[in-house]
């Protein structure tokens, strides 16, 4: 049986915002917006570790025709 309590999905933006009881909380323009949800029973180190795994993500190809990595 495989648990899955951790989740991130990747998304290329143009704009982005967060809003909470009608006030913008952050926003940003062209880029990478991030969903991540964890589950009640993870760890500040389970989170570390999804973020870690963000950060290594490759998005981008760089000159060579690889792919650069978004950190």
């Amino acid at each position: 049986i495989v648990r899955l309590t951790q989740l991130a999905v990747l998304q290329k933006v143009s704009s982005a915002s967060v809003t909470v009881d009608k006030q913008l909380v952050s926003s940003i323009g062209r880029g990478i917006l991030v969903l991540a949800g964890v589950g009640r029973g993870d760890t500040e180190k389970d989170a570390d570790s999804l973020v870690g795994q963000i950060l290594k993500a490759k998005l981008w190809p760089d000159e060579n025709g690889g792919q650069v990595r978004c950190a």
